[in-house]
């Protein structure tokens, strides 16, 4: 009885190729828009000197370049060659996920030890406050479509949009603090807990975790792989 129920709720390969064209919109999304926020980040940081904003422009250099991985594997047209690419994606996006934290951690120290105190920023505040209305529904859109798909990589490229969300509002409340108190510590030591937060899914992604293989695929695995990458503790899609 429990594998016909499974059986049934597994996407069929029309289901299949309808969440692959929309995932593939969503990445095409989140990289135009990401390209553009980083273009106008760092420019706003250069001229404010403010190293938050240049580190938030870098990191959406790093999501253009996880969202660039996802849709090298959705480019493919065959559902086994998209599989066949999910390790080498998930590997690029566990690297992007650790480049940002590194990123984000020393900028965040040197901000704190005294790295220069950053002029007010009205593009930065702009841009910021945008991204935190535009980021979580590309997050949540694309999260939900790679659970029901069963993939890896689509779920993970989402969280690092979500992460994205979380950086947004940190630099947001930093600059908004800093031009209006003048509290510029507030941004680096929140900086810092999202740092932590980007190892842990960096680590998650190059182990393979954050996603359930769809159910159909998942009745031909061994116990092993289905631990591997499959429903187990830490899944996220068999929520």
């Amino acid at each position: 009885m429990s594998t016909e129920i499974s059986l049934s709720l597994a996407p069929g390969p029309a289901r299949r190729d309808a969440l692959a064209r929309r995932i593939r919109l969503l990445v095409g999304a989140t990289l135009a828009y990401n390209a553009v926020e980083a273009v106008v980040a760092l420019t706003a940081g250069a001229l404010a000197s403010s190293t938050a904003l240049v580190g938030f422009g870098l990191d959406s250099v790093i999501e253009v370049s996880s969202a660039a991985a996802v849709a090298w594997q959705f480019s493919a047209r065959e559902h086994a060659v998209r599989e066949a690419r999910e390790k080498t994606t998930l590997r690029i996006i566990a690297v992007s996920f650790f480049a940002l934290a590194c990123y984000v951690a020393v900028e965040a120290v040197r901000t704190l030890v005294g790295g220069g105190e950053a002029e007010r920023s009205v593009p930065g505040i702009v841009i910021t406050a945008l991204s935190l209305a535009v980021m979580p529904f590309l997050s949540a859109a694309q999260r939900k479509a790679g659970r029901e798909l069963g993939s890896a990589t689509a779920v993970a490229d989402s969280k690092q949009t979500l992460l994205c969300t979380y950086l947004s509002a940190v630099l947001l409340v930093g600059l908004v603090l800093n031009a209006t108190l003048g509290w510029a510590w507030a941004d680096p030591i929140a900086a810092l807990a999202i740092a932590g937060v980007a190892v842990k899914e960096g680590r998650d992604a190059w182990r393979g975790k954050g996603c359930c293989a769809a159910p159909v695929a998942q009745s031909s695995r061994t116990d092993a792989t289905a631990d591997a990458g499959g429903c187990g503790s830490g899944c996220d899609c068999c929520a």
